[in-house]
């Protein structure tokens, strides 16, 4: 699942590919904005731990599962 986070006064969005569902991932953003967590953690599908202030959040983009791909041809 691929996760946009844009961070207020930062140039650029945090992308990352997660291996949680759209609905883990919008748990956890909906717990950091409603102030039950100061952060919003998310972790990678590499083990790489995200964690943004939750009051410096702009927008989360939550975008469809990753299909695996296979082989060299160009899709």
């Amino acid at each position: 699942m691929e996760v946009k986070i844009g961070v207020q006064h930062a140039p650029r969005e945090i992308v990352l590919e997660s291996g949680l569902t759209a609905e883990e991932v919008e748990r956890a953003v909906s717990d950091a904005l409603s102030g039950k967590a100061q952060l919003l953690s998310l972790t990678d599908e590499k083990g790489r731990k995200v964690l943004v202030p939750a009051d410096r959040v702009a927008y989360v983009e939550i975008g469809e599962p990753a299909t695996r791909r296979v082989g060299f041809g160009a899709l």
